[in-house]
């Protein structure tokens, strides 16, 4: 429908003593402003029946000049509410008519079928967001929520302009093409584009953070064959940089348009792009393709979305986000175009298989003609091992050095690999209470750790219920944050829990550096290794390695420290999740691409497919375009 016939619409549903005043298409919902919010809700089911006429998520706001002065409806909240509901934090965005509120138990904020939101908008007018409290304090969570209402102006008119464009009737799709941009053949800089006759959509937009080589660092964006500013949705899968740590580059050169995430990947995106750039500064001594400013352009622009929620992102294209298993908030992205012409499912990075994080990958869709899958660990021989295993070995490798006085270095991605690594832990800490050796969490393990607990629908129902109860696994008193490196090294024996995963900078090279020449440590790797990084070198044999010392002059940094690997621990699917995951996806796609992986994988992996499943598939090569339609 088009905008005017929405409006149109409504005004014929909504009575005239609500005395409605506007309706403005903000981003994917309809906004109802009315003065008189009880008449509104006087008349039973009046929501439902404009939802089910116009078929578009509402909101329903009260006029600007009926609302209650902030400081008196603050008065007031605080009154309706319970001590128990915890609140940490209340603010105004006038902009949306919006209260927002912060507290640890949201569910006694929100009230059985919504009836405590629905007593603060109407007796205040203000119309409560309310959000979960981290219970591990939280630097970017609360500069994003922040931000949001300092920037409530520039974002309202953004979503306006984004509403009406969205708003349209339902063009008619002659052909649907894909051009493989980043991320074929290859781990890192994964890129999508997903064009038709009336759209343009990119599916992640991400970096190799191994190297700054602009050959192999960045997308082939100067491909896209028209300008940045022609895009019209870029989709993110996930918070790791190999997916979108290229996106601020986008704003910097024009775009201006609406970026799809789920709500943990937009803090992760603001926490993991912003220490990108320190890290090249610092280890790479050169400047990103971005700046701060342009991070904060793109968080204006971000559209938050849950799992299963279907949403219109041009006129012409549906999304829908499913779980992926691989780190909080990732998300498996299904494209319903044209009216079902063609039906697209991009798996992103998936987890087929038990972590103690998340659920396992979902399998189901409504259409799937064409299925792009990850192939990470695609090859035959990519076997990983027993559950059971994998963290006995952990625990006994750590024992081990422990019991030398060593110190153990693991070096972790900063969000997923690290959590989990730490409930192993922290479960091996419960059941055996003489355990008691400090486990150090540097860099922005802390932060991402915060993350996990502010949103833990988005994590297995046993984690879920233990954060509710004020039993995270993250604030065991075994975890602590690293505040001296070189006192943690020349002390008692612990375990240090350190990004970037792959040793190619930040906290995890430092500790190297202090660590590698006694013989009584241990690094152990609990991750993928790209072939370009420093940590695959140390992993395949090399024991001494080029660094610049204290006084800027070139050393050579001997690894007497012993080396170790435990598979597993990956968030990847290894070969046999891959192959279970795909026989599970129903229904069964017509034709299958391969990606996400090394050259020999990719190829091998799409001929075992199209051999063992009777489809079509391939492995296409960067630079590739194909039309599907």
């Amino acid at each position: 429908m088009q905008f005017a016939e929405i409006e149109k619409a409504i005004r014929e549903i909504v009575p005239p003593e609500c005395g409605l005043t506007s309706i403005e298409p903000l981003g994917l919902v309809i906004a109802i402003y009315v003065k008189d919010i009880k008449k509104f809700y006087e008349h039973e089911d009046l929501v439902k029946k404009i939802a089910s006429t116009i078929k578009k998520k509402i909101y329903v706001r009260v006029d600007k000049s009926q609302l209650m002065d902030p400081e008196k409806a603050k008065e007031e909240i605080t009154r309706i509410l319970t001590e128990e509901a915890k609140i940490t934090n209340i603010w105004f965005n006038a902009d949306f008519s919006e209260v927002i509120i912060e507290s640890e138990k949201p569910g006694l904020i929100i009230g059985k079928g919504g009836v405590g939101l629905k007593e603060i908008l109407v007796r205040t007018g203000w119309a409560p967001v309310v959000l979960r409290t981290p219970t591990m304090a939280s630097s970017t969570i609360e500069g994003v929520r922040k931000s949001e209402v300092a920037y409530a102006s520039d974002r309202k008119k953004f979503l306006l302009k984004l509403g009406k464009k969205i708003n349209q009737p339902s063009p008619e799709i002659e052909w649907v093409r894909t051009m493989m941009l980043g991320g074929f053949r290859e781990v890192g800089r994964s890129c999508l584009l997903v064009q038709t006759n009336k759209s343009k959509i990119l599916i992640d937009v991400g970096i190799n953070p191994e190297t700054l080589d602009p050959k192999y660092a960045y997308p082939y964006l100067d491909m896209l064959g028209f300008p940045i500013n022609e895009i019209d949705a870029v989709i993110i899968t996930h918070g790791h940089l190999d997916h979108m740590g290229f996106l601020p580059y986008l704003f910097a050169y024009g775009y201006d348009g609406p970026v799809y995430t789920t709500p943990p990947t937009k803090d992760l995106m603001a926490l993991l792009q912003r220490d990108y750039l320190n890290i090249v500064k610092k280890f790479w001594g050169a400047d990103a393709p971005y700046t701060k400013e342009d991070i904060q352009k793109e968080l204006k622009n971000i559209i938050t979305i849950n799992y299963e929620e279907v949403v219109d992102i041009t006129p012409g294209a549906k999304l829908t986000f499913y779980n992926a298993g691989h780190i909080i908030g990732s998300a498996i992205v299904h494209l319903h175009i044209g009216e079902g012409k063609h039906n697209l499912v991009y798996s992103g990075d998936i987890k087929f298989g038990f972590t103690n994080l998340f659920n396992p990958a979902h399998t189901t869709f409504p259409r799937v003609e064409t299925l792009f899958i990850e192939s990470t660990y695609g090859g035959r021989g990519d076997i990983g091992v027993q559950r059971e295993e994998r963290e006995a070995k952990l625990i006994e490798v750590i024992n081990n050095t422990i019991q030398r006085r060593g110190k153990v270095l693991i070096p972790v991605f900063a969000v997923g690999r690290s959590q989990e690594i730490l409930l192993v832990m922290e479960n091996y800490a419960r059941n055996n209470p003489d355990w008691n050796v400090p486990i150090y969490i540097d860099g922005m393990v802390m932060e991402a750790s915060a993350i996990h607990t502010a949103y833990p629908e988005y994590l297995k129902n046993s984690l879920h219920k233990r954060i509710l109860s004020n039993d995270s696994p993250f604030e065991c008193p075994l975890i602590k944050v690293a505040e001296n490196r070189e006192e943690i090294v020349n002390g008692e024996p612990a375990v240090i829990l350190a990004p970037s995963g792959m040793l190619s900078g930040g906290p995890s090279v430092e500790y190297l550096k202090l660590m590698a020449e006694d013989e009584k440590n241990t690094l152990i790797f609990v991750g993928y290794q790209s072939a370009l990084s420093l940590g695959n070198k140390i992993q395949n044999g090399v024991r001494e390695i080029p660094i610049v010392g204290e006084n800027g002059r070139a050393k050579t940094l001997k690894i007497n420290m012993e080396v170790t690997t435990v598979e597993g621990f990956s968030g990847h699917s290894d070969r046999r999740q891959l192959v279970a995951w795909i026989r599970n996806v129903k229904p069964k796609p017509n034709r299958v691409f391969t990606m996400h992986g090394d050259w020999g994988k990719t190829e091998e992996f799409a001929r075992d497919i199209a051999r063992n499943m009777m489809v079509e598939a391939r492995a296409p090569m960067n630079l590739d375009a194909i039309r599907l339609r």
